[in-house]
C-alpha cells in the first residue's frame, strides 16, 4: 500500500500503476542523497518549532547519516517493489528502523515540496559537474589554441575563401564560446538555488515553518518566497537549464562539424585519430569521422530538448500536475547523454592533428587580397581606389599575394586575446560559489552537529 493510500483501497491496476508511475523508481534512485539530505534539514527546523523533540531529531538523523553512508554512496539504496518512489522509501526505511517517529518527518511537507527541493538540488550537483567538464573542454582549447597560434587556416564566409585565419583563432573561437554559453548557465543555476521547501502542496501550511533555517541548511542562495510560485518552478527550471543545454549544444554541433569538413579530403586541413574513425565494408581508404558525426548528431538531438518540455507542460495552469513527471523522463538521461558529449568533445580537440603551411598551397592566394589592399592604404592610397586596384589585378590574373602578415588588433591572428579570455572565464567560474552548497552537506552529515 501507498503511504498516501486510504484503508480499503481497491487493489492497484497493473495497467494503470505502469502507466503513471513510468520510470519515476528508476530515475528517483538518483535523487536519493539530495531527498534523504532534503528530510534532515526539515527535521531539524521541525524540532525548532517544536514539532519534534530533541531526542527524535538525533533519531532521526542518526539513521539517515547511516543510510547515506551505508547505502546511498556505497550505490546499495534502491527502492523495494511496491513502494512509490523515493520519498516513500526513505520514510518507510526510517519508520521501520526508529519506528513511529519516521512518521513524523513528513510534518509540513507534501511530495510536491519534496521532489520540487530535490530536484533543485540534483540540478545543481549536475551543473556543477557540467561546469566542471565545460571548464576541462575550455582549458583544452586554450591549450591547442596556444600551440597552433602561428599555423595558419583558411577562414570562410559562405564556404568560399574569405581571408587568413589561423587555428590558434578557431580553437579559441570555440573557447570563448564556451564563456559565453556557461554565462547563461549561471543564470539558470540562480533561478533554481532557489528553496521550494515549504510550499507543501503548493499552498503552505498552517505549521509555524522556519523557511529560512532550511535554505541556510541546505546551501541556498536565497528561497522561492511566494509558495505558490515556488511550484511554478516545476517545469520551467527544466526549462531553463535545457535551453541553457541548446547553447552548449549549438557550440558543440559546430566544433564536430568543422571537424567532419575539415577532415575530409577536400580540405585537408587536420586528421583524426585513428580510434574516432571508422572504415568501409567495401572501400579500402575510408576513414570515416564517425565520432564527430554521432557528436553532432547527438548534440543537434540536445537543440530540441527545451521545445520537448515546453510541450509536455502547454496550457497548463498553475498548481501540480501528473505531467510534470513525464519531464524529469526527458531531462534526467539528456544530462547524462550531454556530459558524454563533453568528455567526447574533449578527447577529440585534444587529439587532433593539425596540418602544418596550408596557405603555401596556390589555390589560397586569393585569401591575401584584402592583405594587398591594405598594405596600398598604408601607403597611401584611399580604400576605395586600393580595393579597385586589387580587384583589377585580380580579373586579370597579375594579382601577387601578399603573404606576410602583421595583425596587431586584439583578438585577432597576432594577438589571440588567450589571457582576456581565460579571464573571462575565470570570473564567470568564481560566480557559481559551489562552496556554499558543499559546506551545507558537510555540516548536516557530520555527527558532531546539530547536538547539545
Amino acid at each position: 500500500m501507498k503511504l498516501w493510500q486510504k484503508d480499503g483501497a481497491k487493489p492497484t491496476n497493473q495497467l494503470i500503476e505502469s502507466f503513471t508511475v513510468g520510470r519515476d523508481r528508476e530515475l528517483d534512485v538518483l535523487l536519493a542523497p539530495f531527498d534523504l539530505l532534503g528530510s534532515m534539514a526539515h527535521s531539524i527546523m521541525l524540532e525548532k518549532v517544536g514539532l519534534l523533540s530533541y531526542e527524535e531529531l538525533q533519531s532521526i538523523l542518526n539513521e539517515c547519516r547511516k543510510i547515506f553512508k551505508e547505502e546511498i554512496t556505497t550505490g546499495q539504496f534502491s527502492i523495494e517493489d511496491g513502494i512509490e518512489d523515493v520519498h516513500s522509501q526513505i520514510e518507510f526505511m526510517l519508520t521501520e528502523r526508529i519506528g513511529d517517529t519516521g512518521k513524523k518527518i513528513h510534518s509540513g511537507r507534501s511530495r510536491n515540496d519534496q521532489v520540487l527541493v530535490d530536484l533543485k538540488m540534483f540540478f545543481r550537483d549536475k551543473v556543477e559537474q557540467i561546469t566542471q567538464q565545460v571548464n576541462q573542454l575550455f582549458i583544452t582549447l586554450q591549450a591547442r589554441s596556444e600551440e597552433h597560434k602561428e599555423d595558419l587556416l583558411p577562414g570562410y564566409t559562405h564556404l568560399q575563401i574569405a581571408m587568413p585565419s589561423s587555428f590558434g583563432l578557431w580553437f579559441g573561437a570555440y573557447a570563448e564560446s564556451l564563456v559565453d554559453d556557461l554565462t547563461a548557465l549561471q543564470g539558470v543555476y540562480k533561478m533554481i538555488n532557489k528553496n521550494p521547501l515549504g510550499s507543501g502542496a503548493g499552498y503552505g501550511s498552517s505549521f509555524p515553518l522556519d523557511r529560512k533555517l532550511t535554505t541556510e541548511l541546505l546551501g541556498f542562495d536565497d528561497l522561492n518566497y511566494n509558495v505558490v510560485y515556488a511550484q511554478m518552478t516545476r517545469g520551467k527550471m527544466e526549462f531553463a537549464l535545457a535551453q541553457a543545454i541548446s547553447l552548449f549544444a549549438g557550440t558543440l554541433s559546430r566544433l564536430a562539424m568543422d571537424v567532419c569538413l575539415y577532415n575530409s579530403q577536400n580540405f585537408g586541413f587536420l586528421t583524426l585519430p585513428q580510434e574516432m574513425t571508422t572504415g568501409s565494408s567495401i572501400m579500402p581508404h575510408k576513414k570515416n569521422p564517425d565520432v564527430a558525426e554521432i557528436l553532432r548528431g547527438k548534440t543537434n538531438r540536445l537543440k530540441g530538448l527545451a521545445t520537448e518540455i515546453n510541450f509536455v507542460q502547454s496550457n497548463l495552469p498553475s498548481g501540480y500536475h501528473r505531467e510534470f513527471q513525464i519531464i524529469k523522463e526527458i531531462i534526467l538521461p539528456a544530462l547524462d547523454e550531454f556530459s558524454e558529449c563533453l568528455k567526447v568533445a574533449d578527447f577529440m580537440v585534444k587529439n587532433l592533428q593539425v596540418k602544418k603551411d596550408i596557405l603555401q598551397d596556390p589555390k589560397f592566394d586569393l585569401l591575401f587580397s584584402v592583405e594587398n589592399v591594405n598594405k596600398l592604404v598604408v601607403e597611401g592610397t584611399p580604400f576605395r581606389d586600393a580595393y579597385r586596384k586589387v580587384g583589377n589585378e585580380i580579373e586579370s590574373g597579375n594579382f601577387t599575394p601578399e603573404r606576410e602578415l602583421a595583425h596587431t588588433l586584439l583578438g585577432s591572428i597576432g594577438q589571440p586575446a588567450t589571457e582576456e579570455i581565460k579571464n573571462a572565464m575565470k570570473k564567470v567560474l568564481e560566480g557559481f560559489k559551489f562552496e556554499r552548497t558543499h559546506q551545507a552537506f558537510e555540516k548536516l552529515l557530520d555527527a558532531t552537529s546539530f547536538s547539545r
